[in-house]
């Protein structure tokens, strides 16, 4: 018999799912809610009335054992934290730039099945309610200018630009000319054309309308910044603290690189080690570089099932997908769906690039993949009667999901797979970004001095020339990612810290489980058991890791 609290949280999901068929149809959420989102002030009204309720009937209800404790505890953690945000009035700001509502809408289109010319209808009636959306979308920015609670213009004018982006790059037409000259063509182009105009629209709004509003400093302050952070950590942040070990993680990745780059090119600096590997190990083909990713997802799916970690079947399909005409300058993953018919997938955007360092790239087929998101997420989609609905199809948050992205970078290396010359120090070098992240982040938002010894280098305060001079020279980012990446932390307050501290935060738990069970510890075993709890805030991880 189903439980009170396990009802329930299955019970808000299909709610949920009435009152946001967009964010459904993305989750994957099974059944049939409808295409277009209400994304309109009102309708943020009841979808935040929606969790409120939902929380007090949840505190009214008595646990009947272990799985009903984990599924209150992440529960009413999320919700809280939703919460808190909404009565803030941060839904006003919805804005985010790269990753945000303007390339979701496409992700959303992305996502349709394709199947028959029933599933195709689906994906005409999802590019078809671009323009509802986008109009609702915009009335919730109109009343964040009412209420004196607007975006930073850069967000405001880069998103001006992602939208303007989506129009010209015409981001719909690969679907029209994938559904070739059947009945729906007439309709199927009609939608992508008004949605292009619509994407016109908005960037003319944004530019026009809205700019005069925005806010003209960047960082968002400490009080919305720990809003923000609780968030998506799923745990109170010190933020001092945070940014003193940033740096501190930082220097000590520095000297690994610095170590590995000898080892690459005897006498070689990190750049002169970097310049190397970019000229010789590099393709220039986009088939090329998709074919060596779907063999590196597989090789690492094939070489962990049954010796790290046990494979479902269901999980051993991921697909690889390059995305052209995207703002976004990172890949990215997206889960199965709730009833495994829409496989995982991951994302990898080309840009304008002519060349592909794939030793710089392994690592991330490690994060995005395996035994990164897609392990973790599509566990989590399987872990039978354990875990809530809740869990498995909405419940997710940074802090535990990057950080395990991390962990599996780590463990990768741990387990000896860069053994082709530069990938290890790709390895490091994406760490050391993301150390970066988490001095940017927290320095930027709230104003923090740079340590002297770090503002002799690269200025006193923090700015956008600042953070990106940091992000370029010692956080080693790729020169295609490094615009998108900063006015993605400029957007995402709290966001670009949850990959280094979630991994501090799985590193710990490991270490604690591995010392009290000294030679007894078993690794597969715990994986198995971190797993199968499904995500949980960094607050709890440790504790319930530990029970």
């Amino acid at each position: 018999m189903t439980s009170a609290i396990f009802a329930l949280a299955d019970e808000y999901i299909t709610s949920f799912a009435q009152l946001h068929p967009m964010a459904a149809g993305a989750l994957g959420i099974k059944g049939d809610f409808g295409v277009a989102s209400d994304l309109g002030p009102d309708a943020e009204a009841e979808r935040a009335q929606l969790a409120r309720g939902t929380l007090a009937r949840l505190n009214a209800l008595r646990s009947t054992g272990a799985a009903d404790d984990l599924a209150r505890l992440h529960m009413a953690e999320r919700l809280e934290s939703q919460l808190a945000l909404y009565d803030a009035g941060e839904w006003r700001r919805a804005l985010r730039v790269p990753y945000g509502f303007l390339q979701s809408l496409c992700s959303y289109v992305d996502l349709a099945p394709r199947g028959n010319e029933e599933e195709w209808g689906t994906t005409v009636a999802r590019i078809r309610a671009v323009p509802e959306m986008l109009a609702g979308w915009r009335r919730t920015m109109d009343a964040g200018v009412s209420a004196g609670q607007t975006v930073a213009i850069r967000q405001v004018l880069e998103g001006a630009k992602q939208a303007r982006r989506n129009a010209d790059a015409r981001v719909f037409d690969k679907h029209v000319e994938s559904y070739g000259d059947g009945p729906r063509l007439r309709d199927i182009t009609e939608a992508a054309e008004a949605a292009y105009a619509a994407f016109g629209d908005i960037a003319a709004y944004l530019e026009t309308d809205y700019a005069p509003h925005a806010e003209a400093r960047d960082g968002v302050g400490e009080e919305r910044y720990l809003l923000h952070a609780r968030h998506t950590l799923g745990a109170a942040l010190d933020a001092r603290d945070a940014y003193a070990w940033g740096w501190e993680e930082l220097h000590r990745i520095e000297e690994e690189m610095a170590a590995e780059a000898v080892e690459i090119l005897p006498g070689a600096d990190v750049d002169e080690a970097t310049a190397h590997l970019d000229s010789a190990a590099s393709f220039t083909d986009h088939d090329a570089y998709l074919a060596w990713l779907v063999e590196r997802h597989q090789s690492a799916l094939e070489t962990l099932d049954g010796v790290h970690f046990d494979i479902d079947p269901r999980l051993m399909r991921l697909d690889v997908e390059l995305v052209h005409g995207s703002s976004a300058g990172s890949p990215y993953y997206t889960g199965p769906s709730e009833d495994l018919v829409r496989a995982g997938r991951t994302w990898w955007p080309v840009a304008e690039r002519e060349r592909f360092a794939v030793w710089r790239e392994l690592t991330t087929v490690f994060h995005e993949g395996v035994p990164g998101h897609h392990l973790q997420i599509g566990q989590t989609k399987i872990a039978g009667e354990g875990l809530s609905r809740f869990a498995k199809v909405y419940g997710s948050l940074s802090g535990h999901g990057e950080g395990w992205a991390l962990y599996a970078e780590r463990l990768a290396d741990e387990l000896g797979w860069h053994t082709e010359p530069g990938t290890r120090l790709g390895m490091l070098k994406a760490s050391a970004m993301r150390a970066a992240r988490v001095v940017i982040d927290i320095g930027w938002h709230l104003d923090l001095p740079l340590p002297e010894a770090e503002a002799a280098r690269h200025g006193e305060r923090w700015n956008y020339d600042v953070a990106l001079a940091v992000l370029r020279e010692r956080g080693g980012i790729a020169a295609h990612r490094a615009h998108a990446e900063i006015v993605r932390y400029a957007g995402w307050p709290g966001q670009a810290i949850c990959y280094k501290l979630g991994e501090r935060a799985w590193l710990a738990a490991r270490d604690e489980a591995a010392a009290a069970a000294g030679s007894d510890f078993d690794l597969k075993a715990w994986h198995t058991k971190a797993l199968n709890l499904g995500p949980i805030g960094l607050d709890n991880l440790a504790a319930v890791l530990r029970g």
